[in-house]
């Protein structure tokens, strides 16, 4: 499958799991949390629904721009940022390790870095 068709596939599905996610934290989990949980997962679910979107535009850039090293690498990172970022505030929420917290910065540093590379590909395409 081609980059910015396989981005746009990867932030839609991303988008229709973070409002399912969201879902269930309002529906299922808001009497089985704290609110200090609560706020954890929302916060989890706020991120991934943001950078659902991101991939989903880098897709179309990608489709419009052509498939760059620079913009084939912000899709990946993005994914990767929301997987480590998204994905261990969930595991927090949910009663998982502490440990999760320390890897938390790691999905923010890629989400970051993925809107930068974003930049790049755009500057820098034909």
């Amino acid at each position: 499958m081609p980059a910015g068709r396989l981005f746009l596939l990867l932030g839609a599905l991303n988008g229709a799991l973070a409002v399912m996610l969201g879902a269930f934290a309002a529906h299922g989990l808001r009497d089985r949390l704290s609110a200090r949980l609560l706020e954890v997962f929302h916060t989890a679910v706020e991120y991934h629904f943001y950078h659902a979107l991101g991939l989903a535009l880098i897709g179309l850039v990608v489709l419009s721009l052509g498939p760059t090293p620079w913009l084939r690498a912000a899709g990946w990172v993005m994914l990767a940022g929301i997987v480590v970022f998204a994905g261990t505030l969930y595991g927090l929420a949910l009663g998982g390790p502490g440990w999760l917290g320390a890897i938390t910065p790691v999905g923010g540093t890629a989400f970051i870095v993925s809107w930068l590379l974003l930049a790049v590909g755009a500057w820098r395409a034909p």
